[in-house]
């Protein structure tokens, strides 16, 4: 049987990172029809209300038990709508990496919710689950999803030359990353480290 990672819930300050529902439909679908999301994500175009019940239903469970990876819809834990997308990709169990990618609802950006949710599954990675390191990919002109990074600590290693798609075509990407020395307390195993808590999904 292929690994995959547990199904959890995570916590951060002002953040319920959670499995997709159906009640999340509405939200995804606004968010990806985005301008911004749609540059810089291959998502569907249109993006249609199908396809939000595609990744809310059916990909993201999906995603989970083929071990590939994992997605979180990211909300407020003071109540309101969906405020992002953040979830694990391109998985490689025997060697302990994975790589992270996102987005932010425009109702949404500017608070450092991405941040936040890049903080979070960070430590959940290379702590709790005792990940070696973890990716992250934008391209040079996505200055939205640079700044993330840098202020979630990743460390910018170099650029991959024409190694990304988008609508418009092929795109350089900006590789970074997240390995156990880089954080800042790494604290100790178990879902008590400070800032974050950690509880089965469902």
């Amino acid at each position: 049987m292929a690994q995959r990672f547990p199904d959890r819930v995570l916590e951060s300050d002002r953040l319920l990172l959670r499995p997709f529902s159906e009640a999340d439909i509405a939200d995804v679908r606004e968010a990806c029809g985005d301008e911004l999301v749609r540059t810089w994500l291959p998502v569907p175009v249109p993006y249609t209300l199908e396809s939000a019940r595609e990744w809310c239903t059916r990909i993201t469970p999906a995603i989970l038990a083929s071990g590939d990876g994992i997605q979180f819809a990211a909300v407020p834990r003071a109540g309101g709508r969906l405020a992002a997308c953040v979830g694990l990709k391109k998985t490689d169990w025997p060697a302990r990496v994975s790589e992270i990618g996102y987005w932010v609802a425009p109702w949404a950006r500017g608070r450092g919710y991405a941040t936040e949710s890049v903080r979070t599954i960070g430590r959940w990675l290379l702590r709790d689950l005792r990940f070696e390191r973890m990716e992250l990919r934008a391209a040079p002109g996505n200055h939205a999803s640079l700044r993330v990074a840098e202020r979630a600590g990743l460390v910018r290693e170099g650029v991959l030359r024409n190694a990304g798609f988008v609508h418009a075509g092929r795109v350089d990407l900006v590789l970074y990353s997240l390995v156990p020395s880089d954080l800042a307390d790494p604290g100790p195993p178990g879902p008590r480290a400070p800032g974050a808590g950690v509880r089965p999904g469902g």
